[in-house]
């Protein structure tokens, strides 16, 4: 199968409609149509049932488009990787606010090395680097666990930490030298964050709908959310939020990670910088 013909498919599988499928696609109607059923004979397998309701994936079809998402998110990120290779520089994909200590000194540690490139550091929203970092888009990226997934990919371990609650200045619970995890449970006056999904849709509930660090802390301040976030984000924390350590919170490590098959040998220089730091 052709690259181009799996970019129809899934154009066709997700619009569900022929004809907003060949608008996506920016061509006509009548040669997508012959594309596809192209596509069905040499599978010898029914992909789509065309009715006069719509058009539906078979099970058939349902597993292609799953595995036609994995292989075209591979090309671009294959594409993107061979671009970034002829570049000069390294790309590395944080989360905005999130171990800035942490990052600061790596990258001092990495300038002073003989033989540096520049580092471009990408801050991002909640479960961006991950993303930016599988599509060829960044060379190496800050990961937290057991927020962030790891899958796929090559990771060091940079440093562990607890976790600390973050309150409004003057609630009640402030007066407490800690917390545990019960104590922050359904909280009426301070409903809990809704972090976006892989796909970047927020759960439903009362708390607020949250994209990053700075958004996050304000909310806390505002009294219209608490957090539970790792210990090093005291050193962004403004006069009006209070943190409480949270001894039962899950540990929280931050790893560097990239991709298996780099060859780049700024990104060795900087792995090595960050194993013995």
């Amino acid at each position: 199968m052709e690259t181009r013909e799996l970019r129809y498919f899934v154009a066709v599988a997700e619009e569900l409609n022929y004809g907003r499928a060949a608008v996506r696609l920016g061509m006509a109607q009548p040669p997508l149509s012959r594309a596809i059923a192209r596509l069905e004979r040499r599978l010898d397998t029914v992909l789509l049932e065309r009715d006069s309701h719509g058009v539906a994936l078979t099970g058939a079809g349902r597993v292609l488009l799953r595995e036609a998402r994995i292989a075209l998110d591979a090309v671009a990120a294959a594409e993107a990787r061979t671009r970034r290779a002829g570049q000069p520089g390294l790309v590395l994909a944080a989360k905005a606010g999130a171990s800035t200590e942490l990052l600061a000194k790596l990258l001092a540690a990495y300038a002073a090395e003989p033989g540096s490139v520049p580092v471009d550091v990408r801050l991002c929203q909640y479960g961006e680097q991950g993303a930016l970092l599988r599509r060829g888009e960044a060379d190496a990226a800050l990961l937290h666990l057991p927020f962030d997934s790891t899958a796929g990919l090559d990771t060091e371990e940079l440093h562990t930490e607890g976790q600390v609650a973050l309150l409004p200045a003057g609630h009640p619970l402030t007066v407490r030298r800690e917390l545990r995890l019960a104590d922050l449970a359904d909280l009426p006056d301070l409903p809990a964050p809704r972090y976006p999904r892989p796909d970047g849709t927020h759960p439903d509930g009362p708390g607020p709908a949250i994209r990053d660090h700075a958004q996050l802390y304000q909310l806390v301040a505002l009294g219209r959310t608490c957090a539970v976030l790792p210990d090093s984000c005291r050193a962004q924390l403004r006069d009006d939020v209070v943190a409480r350590p949270v001894p039962d919170a899950p540990r929280v490590t931050t790893l560097l990670a990239w991709p298996p098959d780099s060859r780049s040998r700024p990104l060795a220089d900087l792995l090595r910088v960050a194993a013995d730091g």
